[in-house]
């Protein structure tokens, strides 16, 4: 792709974005894009009468997410949840099945938000895009720290929910790398104002 093409990108992304400074703008969606696009992978973007054609399909696959220690005791520091099997590698060995500490679930589903941003279909020509909601959610399996997770997003469906306001939901899968059972399955929502 042209470096003119990510330019545009960019700069609709901008535009799309919650009226915030365009430079903080800029920040997030580079630094969030540094986290999670898989090379170089841009999100999927269509317009509202194009969707149809990919419910059911994957539009999105986020590049591997390392959970380590020092974001989960920062994540334990913002939420006020200690939990031992969450800081307390040694204690968690000795008193439970596992052999080191896991990530909050929390902190799991938390990641959702951050892999829509690389993973999650578009719409053309949104200016806003709002979180609606989460349905259906479920945690099959505990990520151990030093673990790597993606997202892997799937369009269950687009609808005008009113005029100018599509409704998004996207099945969602995070992974756990070299693991069969992944760790959470849900359905995201959003909003697209356009």
């Amino acid at each position: 792709m042209a470096q003119s093409d990510y330019l545009k990108d960019l700069r609709d992304y901008i535009n799309e974005s919650a009226k915030i400074t365009p430079d903080s703008q800029l920040r997030n969606y580079v630094k969030t894009t540094f986290l999670t696009l898989d090379g170089n992978a841009l999100p999927l973007r269509v317009p509202f009468d194009q969707t149809q054609e990919f419910i059911g399909r994957q539009v999105g696959l986020t590049k591997w997410f390392l959970v380590d220690q020092k974001r989960m005791n920062k994540f334990a520091e913002a939420t006020g949840d200690y939990q031992f099997i969450h800081i307390d590698k040694d204690r968690t060995a000795r008193e439970t099945c596992y052999d080191g500490t896991i990530a909050h679930g929390m902190l799991t589903i938390s990641l959702l938000t951050t892999f829509a941003t690389a993973a999650s279909l578009k719409i053309e020509g949104t200016r806003q895009t709002i979180i609606y909601g989460m349905d259906n959610v479920r945690f099959l399996n505990p990520v151990r720290i030093g673990s790597r997770i993606r997202g892997r997003f799937v369009l269950s469906s687009a609808s005008e929910r009113r005029p100018g306001e599509i409704l998004l939901r996207h099945s969602v899968t995070i992974e756990i790398e070299d693991e069969d059972k992944p760790a959470l399955l849900a359905d995201w929502l959003v909003l697209s104002i356009l």
